[in-house]
């Protein structure tokens, strides 16, 4: 929605709209750049991210954001990027099951699941890698 008064956009999911970890909707938001063909070279760099984050962060003055927060959001969204992978896994599952629509659900499982599997290690070696003395506990 645009707000032509303040000049501003706010991004409304209405499909599953509630409320969520900030983590999960940036990581998922960057999975869904790959499309229902799970083309993940389409994901964006770290480089790309950094640049939604600063935006996200301080809209106003992106350049202002320190690092370590650039960094603990980049740990957060890449760990939360799995929970999307399994979540969207398993829906895929129940659709294959119950789903009247003509779409290959399980293929997409199996999409999903892989990648999932690809990024895990790295993206759980990140959370060993926060900043001193920000580590959540």
């Amino acid at each position: 929605m645009l707000n032509d008064d303040e000049e501003k956009l706010y991004i409304i999911d209405f499909e599953y709209g509630s409320y969520s970890y900030r983590g999960f909707d940036i990581g998922n938001h960057f999975n869904e750049y790959a499309g229902y063909d799970c083309d993940y070279t389409l994901y964006p760099n770290k480089d790309e991210q950094y640049h939604f984050f600063r935006n996200y962060l301080q809209p106003e003055s992106p350049d202002t954001v320190p690092e370590k927060d650039l960094k603990l959001l980049y740990v957060e969204t890449s760990c939360y990027m799995l929970a999307s992978h399994l979540y969207w896994a398993l829906w895929a599952l129940i659709q294959a099951k119950m789903s009247p629509i003509d779409f290959d659900y399980l293929g997409y499982f199996f999409l999903r699941y892989n990648e999932y599997k690809r990024q895990k290690d790295t993206c759980l070696a990140l959370g060993e890698s926060y900043p001193s003395g920000s580590k959540p506990e």
